[in-house]
């Protein structure tokens, strides 16, 4: 009986790393671009920022709602239902549909009658990414870009656990108001010709725990206790039994 629970709970984990399947020098082909360019929908919280030689009207373009970003503070814009923003001289502005870079390039021969040399900037203020499960630190991360690669993202949550899946890790992604549920695998190097290497806004990242190895750890961490209260109980035994033979 306990030859064999210390067979069992001795057995040693499958090693679990990245890119297990690089086992040489090598050139991957189809590499996901990284230039993707997300389209502006209903719902989307925009900060698009006006400047020109004309500080005066400046102050007027840029006097809607504030908000505090990690570059300052920015003008905010919320996409309504039927994909317009409200613009200072223009009313109901349609952006649906369109770029961030599109938006920027449609607005300045609009502002052209008002302002001198304008420049816009538009941002998405509420883009983000959701990383859970086992990581060292699950959080909701900001994408400051258009996206960010899914390795990028566990690597700013602080990276796997020890007891981590690396060959199941869940991608859970809304599309036309339906949950697609994508299993990737980092540790074969495919990964980087998936088009899920490269995260969406609002996707959700679930690092998957290894049970099998958690299993195996608490089998271990018990053969140990009970290595132990048997070890102590034989010292007992062999002192009361010394003490007995005197």
């Amino acid at each position: 009986m306990v030859g064999s629970l210390i067979i069992s709970s001795c057995a040693t984990p499958r090693n679990s790393y990245y890119f297990k399947t690089l086992r040489k020098d090598t050139t991957i082909s189809g590499f996901i671009s990284s230039n993707y360019e997300s389209k502006i929908r209903p719902g989307d919280n925009l900060g698009i920022t006006i400047t020109s030689l004309n500080p005066e009207e400046n102050a007027k373009f840029n006097s809607a709602g504030l908000i505090v970003t990690e570059k300052g503070t920015v003008p905010t814009y919320m996409v309504q239902p039927d994909g317009t923003i409200k613009l200072y001289r223009f009313g109901d502005f349609k952006v649906e549909g369109l770029t961030r870079r599109q938006l920027a390039n449609k607005l300045i021969p609009e502002l052209l009658p008002f302002l001198k040399e304008p420049l816009v900037n538009v941002t998405y203020l509420n883009h983000r990414v959701t990383v859970l499960g086992e990581v060292v630190t699950p959080q909701v991360i900001s994408l400051q870009d258009e996206q960010i690669s899914v390795i990028d993202a566990i690597v700013i949550s602080g990276d796997m656990r020890e007891n981590a899946r690396r060959d199941d890790v869940l991608i859970i992604r809304e599309v036309n108001n339906e949950k697609i549920i994508k299993h990737i695998n980092l540790e074969d190097h495919s990964i980087f010709t998936s088009p899920w290497y490269y995260l969406q806004p609002n996707d959700i990242v679930y690092v998957m725990p290894d049970t099998e190895r958690t299993i195996t750890e608490e089998k271990r961490r018990r053969l140990q206790t009970t290595l132990s209260l048997v070890a102590s109980t034989v010292s007992l035994l062999i002192i009361i039994l010394d003490r007995i033979i005197r």
